[in-house]
């Protein structure tokens, strides 16, 4: 009984593995030709995990604008092959294309998976060159707690005390950041009418949660060195309250930071209508060409 249930198990985790790499494969098929793609590339390796990005590189000779996903999930659920389809933009733009796995809670408590995206961040700054990266054109972008590492990764300050050994030499420099609805302020999170059990469970039990909580939060780091930054947020999103994007607009505005807040009217934690993701997708299109200079994600038409 026991060999049996460990076949079965065996069976059950070698077609979830078939799984992610059909997924894979099928988002990446259409854009074959025209890029080279580095799966599961190792970036950072600690006792017991090592964690990997995925790299989308474009075949085509000289440098490129680079983005850089982080996915969602409140820190704790998602994976980078559960978000294949959203790069696809950036793909059809000509971009290099990072996709991010970093340690979830489980694998390790905050400020962990911050410091793995500014690692990430780091490995493609070293390795530039070899993948053809623009540096002077990177984006970051994600969800919800995609959205929060996105902005904390391009906020802080180079050779932050945050950083990890790997990234503490690298002098960072991000272009925009596309903040999809993420967490500005995580110490409002773990307590009074904001208070979210997935932050909480982030922070955990350490004796200086609240220190912590600070040294993660974008809303600290608000100053005139920014990169420029588009948040799109619904101002009904039950998950991360709308006060955080509006919030950090006017961090943001009174650091004379180049910056866009666009309010989906009605809009949830990301559940836009059709219209509105139409419209949100442009409005992203326009900050992104004119902060890079160019056209280079090109706008959708109404069908």
């Amino acid at each position: 009984m026991v060999r049996v249930l460990r076949l079965f198990m065996l069976v059950t985790i070698l077609c979830l593995t078939v799984q992610a790499q059909l997924i894979k494969s099928e988002k990446y098929e259409k854009y074959r030709p025209l890029y080279n793609a580095f799966i599961d590339v190792p970036y950072q390796t600690y006792d017991t995990q090592t964690v990997k990005l995925d790299i989308y590189q474009p075949k085509k000779d000289g440098l490129h604008p680079m983005m850089m996903w982080f996915h969602g999930g409140g820190w704790r659920k998602g994976s980078k092959d559960s978000v294949t389809s959203q790069l696809t933009p950036y793909l059809e733009a000509g971009f290099v294309v990072v996709n991010v796995q970093y340690r979830k809670l489980g694998e390790a408590l905050a400020p962990a998976a911050v410091q793995d995206t500014r690692c990430a961040l780091a490995f493609m700054l070293k390795n530039a060159e070899k993948y053809g990266v623009d540096k002077e054109k990177i984006i970051l972008s994600g969800t919800s707690a995609g959205g929060h590492l996105a902005l904390i990764t391009g906020m802080l300050p180079s050779h932050s005390k945050i950083d990890a050994p790997y990234s503490q030499d690298v002098n960072f420099k991000v272009a925009v950041i596309v903040n999809n609805y993420g967490i500005t302020d995580v110490k409002d999170i773990l307590s009074g009418e904001n208070r979210k059990g997935f932050g909480v469970d982030w922070l955990g039990n350490q004796e200086n949660r609240a220190e912590i909580a600070e040294s993660v939060s974008p809303l600290a780091y608000a100053n005139k060195d920014n990169p420029a930054i588009i948040t799109i947020h619904g101002d009904a999103d039950p998950t991360v309250p709308y006060s955080h994007a509006v919030r950090l607009k006017k961090a943001l505005d009174e650091a004379g930071v180049v910056n866009t807040l666009y309010t989906v009217a009605g809009g949830g934690h990301g559940s836009f209508s059709d219209e509105d993701k139409y419209l949100v997708y442009n409005e992203i299109v326009a900050f992104v060409n004119k902060q890079l200079g160019g056209d280079y994600m090109k706008p959708k038409k109404k069908k």
